[in-house]
C-alpha cells in the first residue's frame, strides 16, 4: 500500500506579492502548486509608507478558501506562515490593531541609528546581537516610534507573520527566526538580550513568548473556518517565519560545503553555520547572524537584490517607456559586460523612486560611464548584483573559516538565467539554480516533519528537495580576471570617496 499523502498550506508573503501554496508530501515525494497569488502594494498615507495589511490578510483568507476547494479529498494537515522581517503591528489590550504597520522603506527611521549609537556603540550592539547594520532594523523603528500615541497605548507587538497567525488563531507568539532580525536577540543564547533592550528603553514585555519552528501556533478560529471553508480543527504550525529562514531550509544542497543566495526583492547571500561570528571584522564587513531552523545561524549579507531592476521597470512604466522583461534581459545579454557597476548594498537605493537616474548618478560619482539605454541599465544592475554576490561569499568564507564548492541560487532570481550565469562567472564556482519557491517549500518541509510525514534533519529534508525539484546548473565561463578588475575599480572609487569626505 503506497504511503499516505499529506497536504500542507504555505502562506508566503513577499515584499512585492503574496501567495498561498499547497505542498503534497510523502516520504519520497514533494510537489507544490499555487492556490492563490495576490499583489502586495504599499500605500502612502499622510507622508508615511504603510503595508496594506488588511488587503494582505484578505489575500491569505482567499488563498485558504481556494486551498479548501482543492483539498476536499485530503484535508490540510496544517498551515505555516512566512513573511519578510523587521516590521510589526501594535495591538491594544483587546487585541485590536492600533495603527497600520509602517513599511521598512519609509524614512521615519532616518537618524535613529545615530541616536542609538550615542547610547550604545555599534561595536557593542554587534557583539551582543550579531546583526548587520540596516537603517530599518526593528530597534531603529522602535526608537523612531518612541513617544508616539500608538506605541504608548500598545499592549502587544507582533511581527508581521505573527500578526497574521494571531488573526487566524487568536493565539499570540513570537517566532524565533524572525525575532532574530529585531536586533534584540542574543544569537548565542537564542533568547532576548535584556541588556540591549534595557539600554535602549525598549519594553520586551510587548513581545509574546518566543516559539520555535515546528511548535504549535493554534487552530483556525471559527470565523476563519467559516470564511475559508476549512474543517475544524485546522492547525497552524510555526515554521521559519522569516521567509529567508524558510528559503534556506529549501536549499537543495547535497553537501555542507555550499553557499546560498536567496534572491527576490533582496539578495541574501551567505552560509549556514552552527554558531554566530561576532568579531569586529565581521561587523565591519556588515554581516548578519540571523537565526535559522534546527539551531543554525544564517550568516549573510543583505544586498539590494532585484529591487533595483523592479524599480527601474516601474519607473520606465510610469514614464510611458514600459519594457517587456524577457526582451530586456535578452538585450542586456548583448550589452557590454562590466561597463559600469554600482554598489548593490548602497543605502541610497533603499527608498522607492527614479532608480535609473540613481544608478546613473552612482556611476557618475564613481567616474564610470552612465548607462545610456534600458538594456545597459539592466546589464549594470545584473553585473553589480553578481559582483555583490561574489563579494558576500568571499567575505563569508574568509570571516567564518569555511570553504565553499557550490553556490545555490533560490527564490525568484533562479528564473533569471543571465543573473545565474553572471554569478557563476563572478564567483568562479558552479551555480545550482532552483527551486524558485524555496521559501514555500521550506515552510512545507518543516510542517511535514512536524506532522511526522517525513523525518530527519536538514540534510534529509534537502535530499528530498534535490530528488524532486527541477534544478539547473551553470558553470563559470569567460575571463574571471575581468571581475577582479571590476571589483578593484569599485573598491578604488570607494577609497577615494572616503578620503575626500570631510571630517566632522
Amino acid at each position: 500500500m503506497p504511503p499516505r499523502e499529506h497536504r500542507f498550506a504555505a502562506v508566503d508573503l513577499g515584499a512585492s506579492s503574496g501567495r498561498v501554496m499547497v505542498g503534497h508530501v510523502t516520504p519520497d515525494t514533494l510537489t507544490l502548486h499555487e492556490a492563490h497569488r495576490f499583489p502586495n502594494d504599499p500605500v502612502r498615507l499622510g507622508g508615511t509608507l504603510h503595508w496594506n495589511i488588511l488587503s494582505l490578510y484578505q489575500g491569505v483568507l482567499n488563498g485558504l478558501k481556494a486551498t479548501a476547494a482543492t483539498t476536499t479529498k485530503t484535508p490540510l494537515t496544517s498551515i505555516g506562515i512566512d513573511t519578510w522581517a523587521v516590521d510589526y503591528g501594535l495591538l491594544d489590550a483587546t487585541g485590536a490593531l492600533l495603527a497600520t504597520p509602517v513599511h521598512y522603506r519609509d524614512t521615519r527611521t532616518t537618524g535613529a541609528s545615530e541616536k542609538v549609537a550615542t547610547t550604545l556603540p555599534p561595536s557593542d550592539l554587534y557583539a551582543a546581537t550579531g546583526l548587520q547594520h540596516l537603517p530599518f532594523n526593528t530597534i531603529y523603528q522602535l526608537i523612531a516610534a518612541q513617544g508616539t500615541p500608538a506605541l504608548a497605548a500598545a499592549h502587544r507587538l507582533l511581527l508581521i507573520p505573527d500578526l497574521i497567525s494571531y488573526w487566524l488563531t487568536g493565539e499570540a507568539g513570537t517566532e524565533l527566526t524572525n525575532a532574530s532580525t529585531t536586533q534584540l536577540i542574543d544569537p548565542r543564547t537564542r533568547t532576548w538580550s535584556r541588556h540591549i533592550a534595557d539600554t535602549l528603553n525598549i519594553d520586551l514585555s510587548l513581545f509574546p513568548p518566543l516559539r520555535t519552528p515546528g511548535t504549535p501556533a493554534g487552530n483556525l478560529l471559527p470565523d476563519v473556518l467559516a470564511e475559508t471553508g476549512l474543517p475544524h480543527p485546522t492547525p497552524v504550525t510555526a515554521v521559519g517565519s522569516h521567509d529567508t529562514a524558510s528559503a534556506v531550509v529549501g536549499v537543495p544542497a547535497t553537501t555542507p560545503r555550499f553557499a546560498y543566495i536567496a534572491t527576490g526583492t533582496w539578495s541574501l547571500a551567505g552560509l549556514e553555520l552552527d554558531a554566530p561570528v561576532l568579531t569586529e571584522a565581521s561587523r565591519l564587513a556588515n554581516f548578519t547572524n540571523e537565526l535559522g531552523v534546527d539551531g543554525t545561524v544564517r550568516y549573510l549579507r543583505n544586498i539590494m537584490g532585484l529591487w533595483l531592476l523592479q524599480e527601474c521597470l516601474r519607473t520606465w512604466k510610469d514614464t510611458n517607456q514600459e519594457h517587456h522583461l524577457p526582451t530586456l534581459l535578452e538585450a542586456a545579454t548583448h550589452a557590454t559586460p562590466l561597463r559600469s557597476v554600482v554598489d548593490a548594498g548602497d543605502p541610497a537605493f533603499i527608498a522607492p523612486g527614479d532608480m535609473p537616474d540613481r544608478i546613473a548618478a552612482a556611476c557618475h560619482r564613481t567616474g564610470q560611464p552612465a548607462p545610456r539605454t534600458p538594456a545597459e541599465t539592466t546589464r549594470c544592475v545584473l553585473d553589480s548584483l553578481a559582483l555583490a554576490h561574489r563579494r558576500a561569499i568571499e567575505d563569508a568564507t574568509r570571516l567564518s573559516g569555511r570553504t565553499v564548492d557550490t553556490v545555490h541560487i533560490v527564490g525568484g532570481g533562479a528564473h533569471n538565467a543571465l543573473l545565474c550565469q553572471l554569478t557563476a562567472d563572478a564567483c568562479g564556482l558552479p551555480v545550482v539554480a532552483g527551486p524558485a519557491e524555496a521559501a514555500a517549500l521550506g515552510n512545507v518541509l518543516i510542517q511535514a516533519r512536524t506532522a511526522g510525514t517525513i523525518s530527519g534533519g536538514l540534510p534529509e529534508l534537502r535530499a528530498l528537495l534535490h530528488s524532486t525539484q527541477p534544478l539547473r546548473q551553470y558553470e563559470p565561463t569567460g575571463d574571471h580576471s575581468a571581475w577582479d578588475r571590476a571589483a578593484s575599480r569599485l573598491d578604488s572609487k570607494k577609497v577615494t570617496a572616503a578620503e575626500e569626505e570631510p571630517c566632522g
